[in-house]
């Protein structure tokens, strides 16, 4: 068998190309399904419409997702992985409490302005999402208010109420892409704001 390959050799090739074709296959509806999410959004993707944008067929998709929360998951992690995400590490190197909300609002507002169309997607569609998925970013939104609320050494509800509205991607989404401020003066605005309930 000089100059063949042996029928061992012959079997793992093909073990790898099936290996690479399911990989393949895999990321490409991951890929068209986060396509989708930006575009029509979570609530309007069909598992018909991911086929189609991916080449294949529904049994597919079901065969690599065989439910929504792996899908969703895979998704999500495929977009964030592409994405310069918030740091609150840094936020919290930060012990001034009025400069920490200004270096987590320019971070969390230059994040805003970059993944806006996913971002309006998804928030608008957040009851279409995986409950595992709700619920870890409502756990997430609640660690950076605590993170921010934490150096003002006080809990009122008003304090607070406004620094929820002040890292809220609504908030940013009104102030900057509907009235067309900058990312800097709606910064400036909200920590106005938040500075202001802390006199009364």
């Amino acid at each position: 068998m000089s100059g063949q390959e042996r029928p061992s050799q012959t079997r793992g090739y093909q073990m790898r190309k099936r290996a690479e074709n399911v990989t393949e296959t895999r990321q490409r509806i991951i890929e068209a399904t986060v396509e989708l999410h930006g575009t029509v959004g979570p609530a309007a993707t069909t598992v018909s419409a991911i086929a189609a944008a991916a080449g294949v067929t529904r049994l597919t998709i079901y065969r690599h997702f065989p439910d929504e929360q792996t899908l969703f998951t895979a998704c999500t992690a495929h977009w964030a992985s592409g994405q310069l995400l918030p740091d609150p590490d840094a936020w919290e190197r930060v012990s001034d409490p009025a400069e920490r909300l200004r270096v987590a609002l320019t971070d969390l507002y230059r994040f805003y302005r970059d993944a806006e169309p996913m971002l309006t997607n998804a928030g608008r569609d957040r009851a279409a999402l995986p409950a595992q998925l709700r619920e870890s970013a409502t756990a997430g939104e609640t660690r950076q208010l605590d993170l921010l609320l934490r150096p003002f050494h006080a809990r009122r509800r008003p304090l607070r109420a406004a620094v929820g509205h002040a890292v809220s991607f609504w908030t940013w989404r009104s102030l900057c892409h509907d009235h067309g401020l900058s990312n800097e003066e709606a910064t400036q605005m909200m920590i106005e704001l938040v500075m202001l309930t802390t006199r009364k």
